[in-house]
């Protein structure tokens, strides 16, 4: 019965597991370029001192979606959809590269570009500042151009970093930001709309589908575990009989 009861209790935990990140996907719906993330269970091995008939799953990551998400038109200056699969880079906490979707941009302390979460947005030498101008403009290529006070054309400031990563290495970390297990290229085919922002790629529906699915798998387990509880007492109530 423990065989049985050791089955059942993993599998639920691996479902709880798979319920909470899908969930967390339901909860980003309306978050601006958030990214779904993706896990699958695998089997694994159990420790060398554990019986060769017990085997348990573990939930893997297997990266985010790169489905794109709707784009609409918000008309702001600093609001930019990434076209393709490409990636906004920006500084994280610690001073290293991290990668966006989320194109909501401000000027921030300093006159510095940042995300709407406050993480200072990379040019071609680092972060980018932006001083103070009558008008600006960012172009298909990321280009930033401003209209200086008392000026009459634009000139052009810095580009924003955008680059491409292979399908597979991208990881999301607790801030949100996204890590790639490969080298980042900062890749020109990469383009961006001006004016407007990529909404979350989350599928309400599938994931909706997906939550009751796992409710059920959910259940079922539980189910397992009441069965094997039932059977050990019909056993020993058997074995007492005399």
């Amino acid at each position: 019965m423990d065989r049985m009861v050791f089955v059942a209790m993993n599998g639920a935990k691996q479902v709880m597991t798979q319920q909470a990140i899908n969930n967390n996907n339901l909860a980003n719906i309306n978050t601006t370029g958030f990214r779904a993330d993706m896990s699958v269970s695998v089997a694994a091995e159990t420790t060398a001192d554990s019986p060769e008939t017990r085997l348990f799953s573990i939930n893997k990551s297997m990266g985010v979606s790169s489905r794109p998400g709707d784009v609409y038109t918000t008309g702001r200056a600093l609001d930019v959809a990434i076209n393709d699969n490409g990636y906004i880079a920006v500084q994280d906490e610690e001073g290293g590269e991290a990668y966006t979707r989320n194109g909501e941009m401000v000027i921030g302390p300093g006159g510095l570009l940042q995300t709407a979460g406050g993480y200072s947005v990379l040019g071609e030498g680092g972060p980018i500042a932006i001083p103070p101008h009558e008008q600006l403009e960012i172009g298909k290529d990321g280009t930033i151009s401003i209209k200086a006070p008392g000026q009459n054309a634009l000139i052009q400031l810095d580009r924003i970093k955008l680059v491409s990563l292979e399908d597979g290495t991208v990881s999301k970390t607790d801030n949100g930001l996204l890590k790639s297990s490969a080298e980042a290229v900062v890749d020109g085919q990469v383009t961006v709309t001006g004016g407007a922002l990529e909404s979350s790629n989350v599928n309400s529906v599938e994931a909706l589908v997906n939550m009751i699915s796992l409710a059920r798998q959910y259940e079922i387990q539980i189910k397992l575990m009441k069965a094997a509880e039932e059977n050990e007492t019909a056993s020993t109530q058997m074995l007492t009989m005399r």
